[in-house]
């Protein structure tokens, strides 16, 4: 198995100040507010150090689509989908990972954003150990290799992510790259819509060769 890239630490002085984004400033519209995150970074605080990253990935599940959690309504297990967009929502599935999720409408309307890949900034040493032995490029490529690397459970479902804690969504640390559309991954419903957005040219973006140019 391929072992963690020798790395150069990132000079993080020469990028700009990681800020928390305010809730205004994330648009109301699922659609939107998942292309508005590309380039935006996710941070974690932990007892071990800071964890963040540039997102560079992200999937909409916009109201009434068949393919998003919330359309069959509002129960236990979802309610985080319908809190004012900025909050985390986080489910388990595949019987082996979390998935992170940001709700993205008015309160009372279900409707998320995934976070599928995050190209790692701080704390790559304390990612590598909970990944194992990957590449760099790896190590949160994916939504499930994402939430492994930041530590991130159902304890954080819920959080608000607009606010500085343990978990919170970012300014740019970097201006994006142009961002690509094409359909998400891995769906059997709803799924020739173009609600896929991600950072071209990033070798952090998770799924087929056809999907990342």
């Amino acid at each position: 198995m391929d072992t963690i890239e020798p790395v150069a630490p990132i000079n993080m002085s020469a990028m700009s100040p990681i800020v928390t984004l305010n809730r205004e400033e994330l648009p109301e519209d699922t659609e939107v507010l998942a292309r508005f995150l590309v380039g935006k970074s996710l941070v974690a605080e932990t007892p071990e150090g800071r964890l963040s990253g540039r997102i560079v990935e992200t999937e909409a599940y916009p109201p009434g689509d068949a393919a998003g959690h919330a359309f069959h309504g509002q129960t236990p297990s979802n309610g985080s989908l319908f809190l004012e967009r900025g909050h985390a929502y986080v489910y388990f599935t595949y019987g082996s990972a979390y998935m992170l999720n940001v709700s993205s409408e008015p309160e009372g309307i279900g409707a998320g954003v995934l976070l599928r890949a995050i190209e790692p900034l701080e704390g790559i040493p304390l990612m590598a150990r909970r990944r194992g032995p990957v590449r760099l490029h790896d190590l949160a490529r994916g939504p499930g290799r994402l939430t492994r690397a930041f530590g991130i459970g159902r304890t954080y479902d819920g959080f608000d992510l607009c606010v500085a804690g343990p978990l919170w969504l970012g300014s740019a640390a970097r201006p994006s790259g142009p961002v690509g559309m094409s359909v998400r991954i891995g769906l059997s419903r709803e799924k020739d819509r173009l609600l896929r957005f991600y950072e071209r040219a990033s070798p952090f973006v998770s799924g087929p060769a056809r999907l990342r140019r």
